[in-house]
């Protein structure tokens, strides 16, 4: 191996030999830092750069000191574009074409990121740079998130040093999920202590640039910062909701109006910019009652103080560069993933995990958790008309491939790299471009191999080019997309978009419909019509034939192919699973928590938990075996010395069954059995009614109903925990005391599911793809 190779003499003696040491790999003189920031779910018309209504100041002094791009796009959903970000492939290239939980087992749909696909942290690592993670991942197969790996998709083995953060699409910002490294960790602080994720991602940000500069002040870093804003739970500290209220009471309609304007006065839009048409699925502001109007302008004051937060927070960052003097030669790139998220749906949500349920939102119940969202008791989300406003001027939203979810916020600063300020590019560019430019602007060629994979060839375009050439022509002419069963494809100035019809639900017909006919494109003159307000497609038949023609011709290109326009089908798809099915599950404490995917699933059928335990003199208390969190789930738990199962039903109700008698001392194996008394209804959020009984060995001791449970998930930010409860525990009855650990002794928890299950195929999809 190169590495072992020897370049000095051994002689027989010291004396006669000469010593050796290989080179040290250092990056290119005088290369700037990188500081890749990427934020989730933002929109066009979000930050105030961009004219929209939120205080960003830090970002805006970002925007000061170098570029916005107007014309920067991804590919409307999260992980496909971060994939883009990091190899400078398009996301069918990587196996990336949606989230790796729908993935299906075709190259460009599969999930994998090819380690012929080298990620630029790979790359610049080799190169003598330190290289840092943190926050949202969503890069690693939904296989492969837990203990068991296999981990060479996690950041670790993706050219990164150092990580922080989730593997996941989501999660709390006051109780996450978090991986150090390669193992999970407990945050180090809780909500009523003044945790919030965004501010420690920020902190270990420092913490990790700081470790290596006061160690070796020369040596530049790569830092990817992906906080999980502003993706649901909407989640910040009060002062910064306070701060907007009655901000956005104008509605929607008028707010869309305000943005556009100051969108010109900001030059991020030309002066005869028009507002794309109305939304079909919006209601308009006027129709609402009067308290919808309050609870959606409250939803929106909460996620104005959510983005304003992770401004705050990046500023952290940025005041810190430059307090050691690495700020000028940083380039600094903010981006976002996709356009705004309209999965709160028409009304909001107070908690995601009712819509993943079917349980209907309550708009009383709803208008009495008003004042407390943004907390920790809730997982909230804003309505989609504020979706539509947050992507002005374009249409439609993240997931689709309008520019509403494909055209989003690009920020550039490099004060020692590009003397322009405060200007902006009107050049076409793409998420793929990012990687080949930092490679630019760092002095280095993609590498032709990364650990013994020969390179693919990079498919992006630097705009490097743009930095200080402000009319330069454009040099990324051509563009598909593909989201889902939807297409467009930009050339030239012209943009193709072949939606899905408005006001039909998103069937298996309607979606192969729209991905094997070629009828139904309609066509925008971006470069005349930058909002994609007026579709000319019956005015130039020759051009939609010709950008669908090209469309086809880089599907096969890029491994878009076989398109799939399946919903509930691609859920159902065969695919690698951590573990083979069992009927029985066994738990041991002391371990890491399971994440959802990879936990035995109990709903809706027939099931027992099983715990062998040693119960000390004078008793025990704790939980045995948690599953979910505050938004549903189930608890099986010892308290006051007496055995207790309690069933979390969405976060509205709490059945609890109790033990008539205290646990024995000394050695003892307890039981809840589950038995189904009913057929679930999930068309209206209704799982399973059931009888609980609980045993201590062979002898019954406790019996209760439980009237409706939950019918199909326990939510996606905790997961399964033996021995204890997560940190957002499943009840109300020892959240203060979480975790909750049991003080005595558990051999095993054995969970059997030897019943047949029952699976919603459609309300699973609805559920995974809510994590993009």
């Amino acid at each position: 191996m190169p590495e072992r190779e020897f370049h000095g003499h051994i002689g027989r003696t010291y004396d006669e030999s000469e010593p050796w040491w290989p080179e040290e790999t250092r990056a290119p003189e005088d290369a700037p830092n990188v500081l890749l920031i990427t934020l989730d779910d933002v929109g066009f018309g979000q930050l105030g750069c961009y004219g929209g209504l939120i205080d960003t100041p830090n970002i805006d002094r970002l925007a000061e000191n170098g570029l916005r791009y107007n014309n920067f796009h991804t590919t409307a959903l999260c992980s496909p574009t971060r994939s883009c970000l990091m190899t400078g492939r398009n996301h069918h290239s990587n196996g990336m074409a949606a989230i790796t939980e729908v993935s299906t087992g075709f190259p460009g749909y599969n999930g994998h990121i090819p380690h012929e696909n080298g990620m630029v942290s790979e790359a610049l690592v080799e190169e003598g740079y330190s290289t840092y993670a943190l926050g949202k991942w969503h890069l690693t197969p939904a296989e492969s998130t837990s203990a068991a790996g296999p981990y060479d998709q996690w950041p670790l083995n993706r050219g990164y040093e150092r990580f922080y953060g989730f593997l996941g699409g989501d999660t709390d910002q006051y109780t996450p999920a978090l991986i150090h490294d390669n193992h999970q960790t407990e945050p180090p602080a809780r909500p009523e202590e003044g945790y919030h994720l965004t501010e420690d991602l920020a902190q270990r940000a420092i913490e990790f640039i700081g470790d290596a500069k006061q160690v070796d002040p020369d040596k530049p870093f790569f830092t990817y910062f992906c906080p999980g804003a502003c993706h649901a739970p909407h989640q910040v500290p009060e002062e910064y909701i306070e701060k907007y209220e009655g901000e956005f009471d104008m509605g929607w309609d008028q707010a869309r109006e305000q943005i556009l304007e100051q969108q010109k006065k900001a030059g991020v839009v030309p002066e005869d910019t028009e507002l794309s048409p109305q939304n079909e699925d919006v209601q308009r502001w006027d129709s609402l009652s009067e308290d919808e109007q309050r609870l959606y302008s409250r939803m929106m004051e909460v996620f104005a103080g959510f983005l304003e937060h992770a401004d705050a927070q990046i500023g952290k960052v940025l005041d810190y560069l430059e307090e050691l003097g690495e700020l000028d030669n940083t380039l600094v790139m903010l981006v976002s993933d996709n356009g705004a998220s309209a999965e709160g749906g028409p009304t909001g949500s107070v908690d995601e995990n009712r819509f993943f349920n079917n349980v209907p939102e309550d708009l009383e119940e709803n208008l009495e958790a008003m004042d407390d969202l943004g907390g920790p008791e809730y997982f909230n989300h804003y309505p989609w008309g504020w979706t539509w406003a947050g992507n002005t001027p374009f249409r439609r939203w993240k997931r689709e491939t309008y520019r509403g979810g494909a055209s989003d916020p690009l920020v550039v600063s490099w004060p020692e790299g590009i003397d322009a300020r405060g200007e902006v590019r009107e050049q076409f560019v793409h998420a793929i471009d990012v990687a080949p430019t930092i490679y630019e602007a760092v002095g280095i060629d993609p590498p032709e191999e990364v650990k013994g994979y020969s390179q693919s060839p990079i498919e992006g375009t630097s705009f490097a080019y743009t930095f200080d050439e402000p009319d330069a022509p454009e040099q990324h002419v051509t563009q598909y997309f593909e989201m889902l069963g939807t297409r467009a494809i930009y050339h030239d100035g012209w943009r193709a978009v072949r939606p899905w019809p408005f006001g039909e639900p998103m069937t298996t017909e309607a979606l192969s419909a729209t991905t094997i006919e070629d009828s139904g494109w309609e066509l925008y003159h971006v470069e005349e019509d930058f909002a994609e307000a007026n579709d000319v497609a019956s005015e130039h038949p020759e051009k939609v034939l010709e950008l669908a023609q090209l469309w086809w011709t880089e599907a096969g290109k890029h491994d878009v192919l076989p398109l799939d326009g399946r919903s509930v089908q691609r859920f159902a798809e065969a695919r690698p699973q951590p573990g083979k099915p069992r009927e029985q599950y066994v738990y041991h404490p002391g371990g890491q928590y399971i994440p959802e995917n990879a936990a035995v699933k109990v709903f809706n059928r027939d099931h027992s938990i099983t715990a062998d335990l040693t119960i000390p003199v004078g008793g025990a208390e704790g939980a045995l075996l948690a599953h979910g969190s505050r938004s549903g789930g189930y608890s099986l738990y010892v308290t006051d010395n007496r055995l207790v199962y309690v069933h979390n039903y969405v976060g509205v109700d709490e059945y609890e069954v109790v033990a008539d008698e205290p646990l024995p001392e000394g050695d003892v194996s307890v039981r809840m059995e589950f038995e189904a008394t009913g057929e679930p209804d999930l068309s209206t959020g209704k799982g399973v009614p059931g009888t609980v009984r609980l045993f201590y060995d062979d002898r019954q001791v406790g019996e209760g109903e439980v009237p409706v449970t939950t019918p199909i998930t326990t939510g996606l930010t905790a997961g399964l925990s033996c021995g204890k409860d997560s940190v957002n525990a499943v009840t109300d009855v020892y959240r203060e005391q979480t975790p909750f650990a049991f003080t005595g002794d558990i051999a095993r928890v054995t969970v059997d599911v030897s019943g047949e299950p029952f699976v919603h195929e459609e309300a699973e999809l609805d559920r995974i793809m809510a994590r993009e």
